[in-house]
């Protein structure tokens, strides 16, 4: 009599985690990244990465791979993933910022892989470099701000220059990535061109190399100098707007309190503005005043060109019913 013999067990599901590990110091990491790693049969990452790991990955097996080898990192990820491995795929920084999370969608989805996968995708979320570097010299993200990289490894430079451009006439605090390397070294020096047409030459920069390891170094500098400063692939230029201000060795964005309240008299509300309301430079306010400005004469082109918008932009505006104009009695009012 022979007995049945049992079928192999299927091996466990796999999964991929994408891990934020923040600047780089184990204090900066959130507990979900360290725990992720801690759980993880398998660690792979640039090089450098993995060194700022180190202390958390011992007995692991670890995967290394050069700094351009992004796709084949993702790769390697699902390979031992479809081997019921749990994976920690680390970036510094967010992993879905300038990090691994979009190239390893990229090679999932090429591979066939869905939601319903018996892989499971986790993306373990940390601190970005403009984060990490803007609590390092103070405060200049605190009004609207953007992410431009400098890097034309993957992206045609017309198209980085024109966001240079767009965003430096839309007075947007930048913070450039990837601004220098030993090889691309005159990116940063065009970026400067293009910036240099619409802000002042003294606006505030601040430079971090290395935020929050070991030869982390802080500069203060001004537009029209940025670009003689030493900046390589481990810095953040932060590039202030038209408000940012260096005071006592602090870069500061101000949030626009001042256009509404009196700073020096105690914070009271400056004529014809209402606390909880838009400012009468807001946009109905605004909407009012290109109203009348039309009125007294000035055709769209003059409209368009004194206030920086699109042609068809203020036709629009100007083709709008009076009743649009009205604020709502009982609207609700975003925090100042």
């Amino acid at each position: 009599m022979t007995q049945d013999t049992p079928a192999a067990a299927a091996p466990s599901a796999g999964k991929i985690m994408l891990v934020g590990i923040g600047p780089g110091s184990v204090e900066h990491m959130t507990q979900r990244a360290r725990d992720a790693i801690a759980e993880a049969d398998v660690v792979i990452g640039y090089v450098t990465y993995i060194k700022l790991v180190a202390d958390l990955i011992e007995g692991k097996e670890i995967i290394r791979k050069s700094m351009t080898e992004e796709l084949d990192r993702a790769v390697s990820a699902l390979e031992a993933a479809r081997q019921g491995k749990k994976v920690a795929l680390i970036s510094s920084g967010d992993a879905g910022v300038y990090g691994m999370a979009g190239p390893t969608y990229e090679v999932l989805f090429q591979a066939g892989w869905t939601p319903e996968d018996t892989v499971q995708v986790e993306i373990i979320p940390g601190a970005s470099a403009l984060n990490s570097c803007a609590a390092l010299v103070g405060a200049p993200l605190t009004h609207d701000f953007c992410a431009i990289s400098l890097s034309d490894l993957l992206t045609p430079w017309p198209t980085i220059a024109r966001r240079l451009d767009a965003v430096a006439m839309a007075d947007f605090v930048v913070a450039l990535y990837n601004p220098k390397s030993g090889r691309r070294t005159r990116q940063i020096v065009e970026a400067q061109r293009l910036f240099l047409r619409h802000r002042r030459a003294d606006t505030p920069v601040a430079i971090v190399k290395s935020g929050y390891r070991r030869r982390q170094n802080i500069v203060f500098t001004t537009l029209d100098q940025m670009a003689e400063a030493d900046i390589g692939m481990l810095s953040t230029v932060l590039i202030g707007n038209s408000n940012t201000f260096i005071r006592h060795g602090l870069m500061v964005t101000p949030r626009g309190y001042a256009n509404k309240y009196d700073m020096a008299d105690g914070g009271s509300t400056r004529e014809g503005e209402k606390a909880g309301r838009s400012l009468s430079t807001g946009l109905l306010g605004w909407l009012q005043q290109v109203k009348l400005e039309h009125a007294e004469g000035a055709d769209v082109a003059a409209l368009a060109r004194r206030h920086r918008l699109p042609e068809d932009y203020i036709a629009e505006v100007l083709a709008e019913p009076e009743e649009a104009l009205e604020e709502p009695a009982q609207a609700e009012e975003d925090v100042a």
